[in-house]
């Protein structure tokens, strides 16, 4: 992606400045060493550096033909490292360093980045916690470009651990693959009409994602924020589990990682809002003998909830990460900036005497949103609306859309094998957004043989985060039990 004098910004890149869609993205780090921040200040002046979204500031400008109306431009400036790297003096010995870098991350999220210069900022935090010996944390505007191109940036700023001149290994796929069998003349009435199944299902999505922004609102729970929750602080926490035992899930359930993460998820949320209403019930009845009663009372609400999930989708072809590495480059084929498309997925919300359940209904929910092109068109419309109507309409749109869902969900393939972010190994990632209208964010990162669950949360909606991470992580133990109980059963 070249980088012209004066560029200006994208359609996606105004709407990311507008009041109530301001996000932005962080990623965290853990570091197995110490953090040195010149052998850092060093790596980025010879990476990061190089790209034009990270050396440029936003300015306001007048149209040469119309002196009165202004337009916003990227324009290329001075970058001086110290204004952008941030070591904090830190008390080594402070009794809960966990709780300290939650902290530390949540209040940097009431203050917005320096519009006078590029939008970026890396805190680097030399102490110990329960996982990492070092926290490194990105702040990003989500202007500069959508999760996949930063996360693939931060990415192409790594090598691996065991080779350190080898960019990382990312899994990819083949979009166009699934394709292949509609080639042959054998296939064309069967192609024929697997199109028109396509096309209907686009139809029906686009027609609830119109009616989700006109009229159908999620249920009101105990995870649901409230009006202005875009402008509310947030709290970042994360949990990290086995890979292994969610490849193990998908190979035995013939189901695929999205599957099985959209099942425990689903598992995890009827766990925690199981939890809430109960407690209230118990209030309410001051403990009522009759815990079936209570049970299926409980069971009944549940099923009445309507929870869904926003979810972005990267509408580019997939890339490896050589390609999302020559983002950087001069005269690159990789799309930098934003290019995602939204999906509105609901959630199955229920108790289920069968753990694997709801590993099954995630399974038939993915399947049936495969088979639409609603990102697509979800992203076409937005881009239509803000060259039509503008920023503000757009973003009232926009709003408005993701405040009548519940959350926000994503799931992000990571390096297979260890890598270092200049000469550091890594021991997790954890990325996640804010300045959106949900009160919960969930992120899924791959990164070796683990699996990282990131959530941000608005603490006066979720004050109780490190439970619902809990009730996520419990669930998917009792899926890979459950499924290693339907094997013994089989064999016997």
């Amino acid at each position: 992606m070249a980088s012209r004098e004066g560029e200006p910004l994208s359609p996606a890149a105004k709407l990311f400045h507008a009041p109530s869609l301001n996000c932005y993205v962080v990623a965290i780090m853990g570091c197995k060493t110490s953090i040195n921040p010149q052998v850092i200040k060093e790596g980025l002046s010879q990476t990061l550096l190089k790209h034009p979204r990270f050396t440029s500031k936003m300015i306001q400008t007048s149209l040469i033909d119309n002196n009165k109306k202004l337009k916003t431009i990227w324009t290329p400036t001075t970058v001086d490292l110290d204004n952008h790297i941030i070591v904090p003096e830190i008390d080594l010995n402070a009794e809960y360093p966990d709780r300290f870098v939650e902290d530390y991350i949540s209040n940097f999220t009431k203050t917005p980045l320096d519009l006078s210069k590029p939008l970026w900022e890396l805190h680097l935090l030399n102490i110990k916690t329960s996982d990492a010996e070092a926290i490194g944390i990105f702040r990003i505007h989500h202007s500069i470009g959508d999760g996949a191109s930063l996360i693939s940036l931060l990415l192409a700023a790594t090598r691996k651990t065991s080779d350190p001149d080898a960019l990382p290994t990312v899994p990819t796929q083949n979009r166009a693959s699934s394709h292949k069998r509609f080639c042959s003349f054998r296939w064309f009435f069967f192609a024929v009409w697997w199109g028109m199944i396509l096309i209907w299902h686009t139809m029906v999505d686009m027609v609830l994602f119109t009616f989700t922004i006109l009229f159908i609102k999620d249920t009101p729970t105990p995870i649901k924020g409230a009006p202005g929750v875009e402008f509310n602080s947030k709290r970042f926490i994360h949990r990290t589990v086995n890979l292994d035992d969610i490849k193990f899930v998908k190979n035995e359930m013939k189901t695929t990682i999205n599957d099985v993460l959209l099942g425990i998820t689903q598992a995890g949320l009827t766990r925690y809002l199981n939890r809430a209403y109960g407690n209230k019930k118990e209030r309410k009845s001051c403990e009522d003998a009759n815990s079936n009663g209570a049970n299926k009372r409980s069971s009944i609400v549940l099923k009445k909830i309507r929870l869904r999930a926003a979810i972005l989708v990267n509408i580019r072809p997939v890339a490896g990460i050589q390609d999302l590495a020559d983002m950087m480059a001069e005269k690159s084929k990789a799309k930098w900036g934003n290019w995602m498309g939204y999906i509105i997925l609901p959630f199955s919300i229920s108790l289920h005497e069968d753990p694997l359940e709801y590993v099954r209904r995630a399974k038939a929910t993915i399947d049936r949103k495969k088979h639409s092109l609603e990102a697509i068109c979800s992203y076409a419309c937005a881009k239509l609306v803000l060259n039509l109507f503008g920023v503000k309409v757009a973003a009232a749109i926009t709003q408005r859309a993701l405040f009548n869902t519940t959350m926000a969900f994503s799931n992000v393939p990571g390096p297979t094998e260890e890598i270092s972010f200049y000469g550091h190994p890594l021991a997790y990632i954890a990325p996640s957004v804010y300045g959106h209208p949900h009160a919960l964010t969930l992120h899924y990162q791959s990164y070796g043989n683990k699996m990282t669950i990131s959530l941000s949360v608005d603490p006066l909606v979720i004050p109780d985060p490190y439970l619902l991470g809990d009730d996520i992580e419990r669930s998917l133990k009792l899926i890979h039990d459950g499924v290693q109980k339907k094997n013994i059963a089989n064999v016997i």
